[in-house]
């Protein structure tokens, strides 16, 4: 799929020059950057014009897109790839599992099937020291979806839709601490108020601190699996509002402040590729339930985030290591970055994100456990 083009957006910065590299990019990432032909003279990241109204964001992507899931074509057994790998590691029972012996750019069409299938159930799948640069990474990307090009966030320049990952750009302008590391360091899921909100995200860290950084995330499979079935009768097809991460102004009211992006999305929904329910709320940008009163909808919600976040046995704490890719799904599952290591140490690395389908719900989808014999019999 090619590459969507971002239409030019007003912006308060339109006339700012670029500005140079005054962080210090980690030796690690200019290495990779450089070796891909990155030019970086104009200085790095590259800052898009950033929009300042709502309507300009709205209209980036507001329309119905057709999306093919490609681990929907999979082969279950997913031999191609598996087979082709040296040792495959599943990390905990229900979510995560990682893969050795590949390189993600040499893969198949076959094997990029599979593995999209092999996300779809295993939630989150890590692939260490990995020879891959932002081009390859955006080309696997597309593989997945529409990539995701972000009119706020800095991306690798000449590379849309490859963002920069990399905290000490991010406390330029939002400065962290122990008490409050902000940023990626909550409980969150990517974009849920697009249109077409994301599905698999590909994050490659080529620089990473020698002591903590972790990435964890939680499966939603597992988290609807943890209602009874009574609550889930009561949740199942109900909506939410879902919101942005960044603000914008109302440009009919621009003294009203900033707003965010909100959109209505299922608040349980189904994976394409595996016909499995999911529960999908996020702490941070889940809003309201539709249709009931704040302090019901509060209730809720503040349940639902606690069984997803507290419940660590649908949960995988990563420890990176250089050169090692994520890719994760958004539609079914939360994730949370740790700050332990405090901006001490340098970490970057670079995200690619494809946009999946409008989220649906089917009340007659199993969850995770009764299509795979597990559920017992109050489940």
């Amino acid at each position: 799929m090619a590459p969507v083009a971002l239409p030019i957006l007003p912006s308060i910065r339109d006339t700012v020059a670029p500005r140079k590299d005054t962080l210090g990019l980690p030796e690690p990432a200019r290495k990779r950057l450089e070796k891909a032909g990155i030019d970086l003279s104009a200085g790095y990241p590259y800052r898009p014009a950033k929009p300042i109204y709502l309507d300009d964001v709205y209209n980036v992507r507001d329309y119905d897109r057709p999306f093919t899931d490609p681990g929907s074509r999979a082969d279950p057994a997913k031999k191609a790839l598996l087979s082709a790998a040296t040792e495959v590691i599943q990390l905990t029972a229900h979510i995560g599992t990682e893969i050795k012996g590949l390189q993600l750019k040499d893969l198949t069409d076959q094997q990029k099937d599979e593995l999209g299938l092999l996300i779809a159930e295993r939630s989150v799948v890590f692939f260490r020291d990995q020879e891959l640069t932002p081009q390859e990474q955006r080309k696997l990307g597309q593989w997945f979806g529409e990539v995701e090009v972000h009119p706020q966030v800095p991306s690798v320049p000449g590379v849309p839709g490859t963002t920069v990952i990399w905290p000490a750009l991010q406390a330029t302008e939002f400065a962290a601490n122990f008490r409050n590391p902000g940023g990626a360091s909550r409980w969150h899921t990517d974009l849920v108020h697009e249109r077409q909100p994301a599905g698999v995200t590909h994050l490659h860290n080529d620089t990473i601190p020698s002591i903590g950084g972790d990435t964890l995330w939680a499966s939603g499979y597992g988290a609807y699996e943890k209602l009874s079935p009574g609550f889930r009768k009561f949740i199942d097809g109900k909506e939410a509002v879902y919101r942005s991460a960044h603000q914008y102004l109302d440009r009919n009211d621009p003294t009203a402040g900033p707003k965010y992006i909100e959109r209505v999305h299922p608040l349980v929904r189904v994976h394409p590729a595996t016909g499995w329910k999911a529960l999908w709320v996020n702490r941070a940008m889940t809003v309201r339930i539709v249709g009931l009163d704040k302090a019901e909808s509060d209730l809720i919600l503040g349940y639902l985030y606690d069984v997803y976040e507290r419940n660590v046995d649908i949960q995988v704490r990563f420890k990176w290591t250089p050169g090692t890719s994520a890719l994760w799904d958004n539609r079914i599952t939360i994730h949370n970055a740790s700050w332990d290591y405090e901006g001490n140490e340098p970490r970057h690395g670079t995200r690619v994100t494809a946009l999946a389908e409008k989220p649906y719900f089917d009340e007659k989808a199993p969850t995770r456990r009764q299509a795979l014999g597990l559920a017992g019999p109050d489940e």
